[in-house]
């Protein structure tokens, strides 16, 4: 939902935001957050990578800011970056991976804007979950696959993520 509240960008970088917001053309734009199914896949999906850090190279940091253009940046819920991991404070480079958790308010075609975003930067892998589907799709230019297996791979093959393993059937 947007706040219709307009920002410099140096304003923007300058504020801390509780929760933060994204920056689109001088909007701040709030995020969907702070639901409790929201908030263990997000931590799930942080302990998956961390457990996997050193096999995988790579890293986890959520809700990191990303700069998409000089007037553009989004929160991923989750940025998934090789090791070793970035100097800058805000990324500035497309991150390896950017997954994004729904919220009971979400929708795809509400998040589209958001995902076209992180295609136009150049992330090779853009991921969904939907906790209460318990399903994930990969993102790319050419549309949205589910990962009907119940496994998202990254292009390469280099990640392997059962999603079952986030969303167990206990919850």
């Amino acid at each position: 939902m947007s706040t219709a509240t307009l920002v410099s960008v140096d304003e923007y970088l300058a504020t801390s935001y509780r929760p933060d917001c994204d920056f689109v053309d001088g909007e701040l734009i709030e995020r969907n957050l702070g639901t409790k199914d929201h908030g263990k896949l997000q931590r799930r999906v942080l302990i998956w990578f961390e457990n996997r850090r050193r096999e995988l190279a790579l890293t986890t940091f959520p809700e990191q800011r990303v700069r998409i253009s000089a007037r553009r940046y989004r929160i991923p819920d989750v940025c998934v970056v090789p090791l070793p991991e970035p100097d800058e404070q805000i990324f500035t480079q497309p991150p390896y991976i950017c997954i994004e958790v729904l919220s009971p308010d979400d929708s795809f075609s509400k998040y589209q804007e958001r995902l076209d975003d992180y295609i136009a930067m150049g992330v090779p892998n853009i991921w969904v979950l939907d906790p209460p589907s318990r399903r994930g799709w990969s993102i790319a230019r050419e549309g949205h696959f589910e990962a009907l297996d119940g496994i998202l791979r990254t292009t390469g093959g280099r990640v392997v993520m059962p999603v079952a393993e986030l969303l167990p059937p206990e919850d």
